[in-house]
């Protein structure tokens, strides 16, 4: 028998370059619904833990804990107001499912207690309030993300690959597209002046049909929570979509579409826009909360046609697919086309809004900078989304700094 001092080593801990890193501490801020789908990310996520859940009250807290399965799993602690948890020490991070107007508060607020902000959807109400935001955030040094989930989504990188291939899809600079719209004197050239020779059409829409509680009581419908109502709401996506589309490029001008549905508050119920840049592209969308659950995008290049009909949440977790039609013509005869469409099928092992938590937490670890990033991301989408609200043109200027 081995004396206790003949007994084998433990071997060295390994250097610490090595070391996986601690997961990023993150404090849930409020109770939403859309928080449970989060709180199931976090837990899914690699990196990433939730230390502490904050609401109104230690009960509400609680309930939500028990109920996502967070205090089994990860047994956080619990706060009983929003302060508390961003006086709490042991939280890095957090995530703010408020109603859009407490954002601009509680965020810049975050930012201060040096938290890193993980932002729903839609991140302010105007310019000005993300502006204060993201200047908060840079102060402080911490990151800033908005919770858009189909973004990191590894079926997007696929779609960029293929859009930013001239050979796949063709010219995305200038469009030529002809639109039967009475339009007042723009800042745009007339129709009949546009390129013929080059094309580029996108077209996003998001919409769902929503029931009667929802539209007497959902907070997007009320002026004092969520004044934007479907436009902050389903529009963000759609707006994102298209300029994730032409990597961002601003537009020159946006012009809301005729005769928007709003509510007896003014909340927009249903809405769209068209988007003009100064090179001739055009985009538009439409987003609804009085139509059937539609989540599509299209862009149409001079060589080829991208078609995703759940960009927003895939139809399966595991899956997704978009379709992909390149140098197309009639087959002989017009009896059918000729090359077919092919479809694409990417898989992924985490769901797309893990993949959000897991790539905000790794950009907190390895403190790889992502804010500015992000006001490129968002800077186009503020004139697309007051455009869209005061039912007007709007013309688009770059804010110092983004």
């Amino acid at each position: 028998m081995s004396s206790p001092s003949s007994a084998a080593s433990p071997p060295p801990p390994p250097p610490a370059e090595q070391r996986r890193p601690d997961p990023v501490r993150f404090g849930i801020m409020g109770c939403a619904s859309i928080a449970r789908k989060l709180a199931r990310a976090m837990l899914l996520a690699p990196g990433a833990a939730v230390a502490a859940v904050g609401s109104r009250s230690e009960a509400k807290a609680r309930a939500f804990a028990e109920e996502t399965g967070l205090l089994l799993r990860h047994a956080p602690r619990l706060h009983g107001s929003y302060e508390a948890l961003l006086a709490d020490p042991g939280v890095d991070a957090v995530y703010l499912p408020l109603p859009t107007s407490l954002h601009v508060r509680w965020a810049t607020a975050a930012a201060a207690a040096g938290k890193h902000v993980l932002l729903e959807k839609p991140t302010a109400l105007c310019a000005a309030d993300l502006d204060a935001i993201l200047a908060a955030c840079d102060a402080a040094g911490v990151q800033f993300m908005d919770a858009t989930m189909w973004m990191h989504h590894p079926r997007t990188a696929k779609m960029r690959e293929l859009v930013a291939d001239e050979a796949t899809t063709g010219d995305v600079r200038v469009l030529h597209y002809y639109r039967m719209i009475a339009l007042s004197p723009l800042d745009i050239p007339p129709y009949n002046l546009l390129p013929v020779d080059v094309m580029l059409e996108i077209n996003s829409l998001f919409s769902f049909r929503a029931n009667e509680e929802f539209l007497q009581n959902d907070i997007r419908v009320k002026p004092d929570l969520d004044a934007l109502g479907t436009l902050g709401d389903a529009g963000w996506y759609s707006i994102r979509a298209i300029l994730w589309a032409v990597d961002y490029e601003l537009p020159k001008t946006v012009i809301a579409l005729r005769n928007p549905v709003r509510n007896q508050a003014g909340v927009l119920l249903a809405c769209g826009a068209t988007l003009y840049w100064a090179d001739g592209k055009i985009a538009t969308f439409n987003c609804s909360f009085l139509t059937n659950l539609t989540m599509d995008m299209t862009i149409v290049g001079t060589n080829g046609t991208l078609h995703v009909t759940d960009f927003v949440i895939p139809y399966e977790e595991k899956y997704a697919a978009f379709n992909m039609a390149s140098k197309s013509k009639f087959a002989e005869l017009h009896i059918g086309w000729d090359p077919l469409p092919s479809k694409h099928v990417v898989s992924t092992d985490l769901p797309q809004e893990a993949l959000m938590v897991q790539e905000f937490s790794r950009a907190i670890t390895l403190q790889i900078s992502i804010l500015k990033a992000q006001c490129s991301g968002l800077a186009g989408g503020r004139a697309a989304m007051i455009g869209g609200g005061r039912g007007s043109r709007v013309r688009v200027t770059r804010r110092q700094g983004n």
